[in-house]
């Protein structure tokens, strides 16, 4: 029987793309929505996008999309981690100081996921440790 210092060095890299998997597809669901409707948010689209909310909608799909398949995971992180932070110190900071009352606590969780995922990188499971190998 493996010791749980064992299993843990054999999991905790795994579960770091896990993680990183699981944060990019969610994040890209907030992207879709904005660009592409889908999925359905229960409000009446309103037509084109605001310039901003365009941006953050590229950004959360596309970037997303990268992190989820782990290329450019640190940079792209990074980016994303500082879009979620001005999302919200934009959108929920004014509202009060408690995330929980202001409603920012997905957008401050996903800004720290993604900023340890710049530090962290990608995982095993991602095309970036894939490309390490093979040069």
């Amino acid at each position: 029987m493996a010791d749980f210092n064992t299993t843990t060095s054999i999991w905790t890299p795994r579960l770091l793309s896990i993680l990183r998997i699981i944060a990019a597809f969610l994040l890209m669901a907030h992207g879709s929505q904005k660009l592409f409707g889908f999925p359905p948010s229960g409000q009446p689209a309103s037509g084109s996008l605001p310039p901003l909310s365009l941006t953050a909608g590229i950004l959360e799909f596309f970037g997303g999309l990268l992190v989820l398949l782990g290329i450019f995971t640190r940079p792209v992180a990074f980016i994303l981690s500082g879009l979620m932070a001005v999302a919200y110190f934009m959108a929920h900071a004014p509202q009060g100081f408690w995330p929980i009352l202001n409603r920012g606590e997905l957008a401050a969780l996903y800004s720290f996921v993604f900023l340890y995922l710049s530090a962290a990188g990608g995982g095993p499971w991602s095309l970036d440790n894939l490309l390490r190998r093979n040069r």
